[in-house]
């Protein structure tokens, strides 16, 4: 995988992470540039370690599969890309929650949801010529970048954009997918 694809590859797995922090940044009254960091933080971490522990999954079972690899990752991809569009697609819930704080637990569990995407992403790395110390660096950090920007952001964008950013992420999936398999045929 090239470095752009991978750059590509990164930003996409955080576009759901993008999404959950406009979110959570709209449900606090005045977010704090520190708080937007150790969120930031928190699902960047997830979201790097996700794609690893997928990544194990899929090399213990690379021999076996191994002639159909690249048809695997675009299949995965694709599949991923399609239910962030679908996601992206489904209208806003008119509810919306104003907790007093974000709790560690709370983001964690927020940024385990939408770590999972990425789980299954390495899955299909293991079937690719990729570093996956590299890759998950670069989610990590676009994650905590996206998410950081997103708290942000959150106030004043709200959930429109939110669902924008998925449905753009699920676009950049599937086209990393085509890329893939177009390079292998």
């Amino acid at each position: 995988m090239n470095p752009i694809a991978l750059l590509l590859l990164a930003f996409a797995m955080s576009t759901d992470a993008f999404a959950a922090a406009i979110g959570k940044g709209a449900s606090l009254k005045k977010p704090s540039f520190s708080e937007a960091l150790r969120m930031g933080f928190i699902f960047g971490s997830i979201e790097a370690i996700t794609p690893v522990i997928g990544w194990l999954i899929g090399k213990s079972a690379s021999s076996y599969v191994e002639a159909w690899a690249h048809w695997i990752a675009f299949f995965l991809l694709v599949v991923l890309g399609l239910y962030m569009i679908y996601e992206g697609m489904k209208p806003a819930s008119e509810e919306v929650e104003k907790p007093s704080s974000h709790s560690f637990l709370k983001v964690s569990l927020t940024a385990i949801g939408t770590s999972i995407d990425a789980m299954a992403v390495g899955v299909g790395l293991a079937f690719i010529n990729v570093n996956i110390w590299i890759a998950a660096a670069l989610i990590g950090l676009a994650t905590t970048f996206m998410v950081t920007l997103g708290v942000m952001l959150g106030r004043t964008i709200g959930s429109v954009l939110g669902h924008r950013a998925e449905i753009f992420g699920g676009l950049t999936l599937i086209a990393v997918g085509v890329w893939i398999l177009l390079g292998h045929l």
